[in-house]
């Protein structure tokens, strides 16, 4: 048996599961994780390198590493890969101008560098839809990011290793489905 093995043995025995949140500044992703730990999300302020949470939830530890956006900060981001389980890709549904940006970090500095060939799990969720007046809006953003990122082809990431969630960091509408999903993966 080799040590990855008994790693990842281990860590089943202690349903923990590490999860790393990025997406661009201003994304939300902080207001997600304090919406699921319940703390005040009247004011936020943009995370300056990382901050890590623990949250329990039914018989998991989730350790959510929250790592800053900024483009200063995104050459960083390899870094935090080891050991990762999950990646939360946050998206603003608000920031169509920006929506180019957000497709193409996403596929270069994770989707292209192989992260998820290693049974890294992705979640994408994409945030502020309690702002969205037009629900239409909502379903083309979310073709347009698996049209964008060619997660249909099988090729790029395998189809039960991915999943797109729209969520409200602010009304917390959609988190609970997304904290199912982490916790119904094979880690």
């Amino acid at each position: 048996m080799g040590l990855l093995t008994i790693i990842k043995k281990q860590k089943l025995k202690d349903k923990e599961i590490r999860i790393l949140i990025l997406g661009l500044d201003n994304s939300g992703k902080t207001t997600i994780i304090k919406k699921i730990l319940n703390k005040d999300i009247d004011e936020i302020s943009p995370t300056m390198g990382f901050e890590i949470n623990t949250l329990e939830y039914q018989e998991y530890t989730l350790n959510i590493w929250d790592i800053g956006g900024q483009t200063t900060l995104r050459t960083f981001w390899n870094n935090y890969f080891d050991k990762t389980d999950l990646i939360i890709w946050v998206i603003d549904s608000l920031s169509e101008n920006r929506l180019e940006e957000s497709f193409k970090e996403l596929y270069n500095k994770i989707i292209l560098q192989d992260k998820l060939t290693y049974g890294i799990y992705l979640l994408i969720m994409i945030n502020k839809i309690d702002l969205v007046k037009d629900k239409e809006q909502l379903m083309n953003l979310k073709n347009n990011v698996v049209n964008n990122l060619k997660l249909n082809d099988s090729s790029v990431i395998n189809s039960n290793q991915w999943d797109i969630e729209l969520v409200s960091g602010k009304t917390g509408e959609g988190l609970e489905n997304c904290l199912k999903w982490i916790i119904s993966k094979d880690y």
